[in-house]
């Protein structure tokens, strides 16, 4: 039979998350979900689609739990099947050392994990991170400012992480309980 992939959705403040669970563990999350995100998903991975919702229950539960502002650090197991050896140790050095409400920068990443990869190329790797949130390349920022993001909306998805874990001041006008582009000013 061979190994499978199942899915899994959550409703957060940044819209519907979902999520790509192997038997290994959270292989990616992605900031839509429709079919067409499944199916890519599922063609990138190279594996069977089974329903088994219950494989992907602790990882909606922890994302449930982040996004109420009850918990800082995640305990799933991670599948780093849709990485290469040198972003996955970027990436893993990121997961590693870099908490909840804390900032590194591109450069500053670079050299944690020993990758001689400059600013620009971190940039790329946190580009192709297939585990957004969880491996929270949102909180690498440039060092002159936020620097750019790929999930979501973009850069306000990002705004909305930091100010959210207390690494940015928030607006007069942020609401935590809104999404990024719901936000009083913009409606």
């Amino acid at each position: 039979m061979g190994e499978s992939v199942a899915f899994g959705s959550v409703d957060t403040q940044i819209g519907r998350l979902l999520v790509a669970v192997t038997p290994v563990g959270l292989a990616s999350v992605s900031f839509r979900d429709t079919p067409a995100t499944r199916a890519r998903a599922a063609k990138s991975l190279d594996l069977r689609v089974v329903d088994d919702p219950a494989r992907s229950e602790k990882v909606l539960d922890e994302l449930t739990r982040y996004f109420a502002g009850t918990l800082e650090d995640f305990t799933v197991p991670l599948d780093w099947r849709l990485v290469s050896p040198l972003r996955h140790r970027v990436l893993s050095t990121l997961y590693d050392t870099v908490p909840y409400g804390k900032l590194v920068t591109y450069g500053e990443l670079g050299e944690r994990s020993r990758s001689d990869i400059i600013a620009r190329g971190i940039g790329q790797v946190m580009g192709s991170n297939p585990i957004p949130i969880v491996v929270p390349c949102h909180r690498v920022v440039a060092s002159n400012g936020l620097g750019g993001y790929s999930g979501g909306s973009g850069v306000e998805i990002k705004r909305w992480l930091l100010t959210f874990e207390g690494a940015l001041q928030p607006t007069l006008d942020w609401d935590p309980a809104l999404g990024p582009m719901t936000s009083p000013a913009r409606r």
